[in-house]
């Protein structure tokens, strides 16, 4: 098992009011590092391109550190 783990995972702006429209994506991400022994050590935001329709898009990149 590795000592880290780097994942992203896009955000999505949602296309009506505000907030992303796919932060569940991103739950389901840190609960499955989670199922297999990793916690959350780092995590950063970077932003700027436009999706679909003008939509911004958020990107995420997770640092997970193994708790064995």
């Amino acid at each position: 098992m590795p000592n880290y783990v780097v994942l992203q995972v896009v955000l999505k702006e949602k296309l009506i009011g505000t907030g992303s429209g796919n932060l569940s994506e991103l739950e389901k991400v840190i609960n499955a590092q989670a199922a297999k022994g990793y916690r959350l050590h780092t995590i950063t935001t970077s932003s700027g391109s436009k999706g679909f329709l003008g939509g911004d898009r958020i990107q995420a990149t997770m640092v997970f550190e193994s708790l064995n």
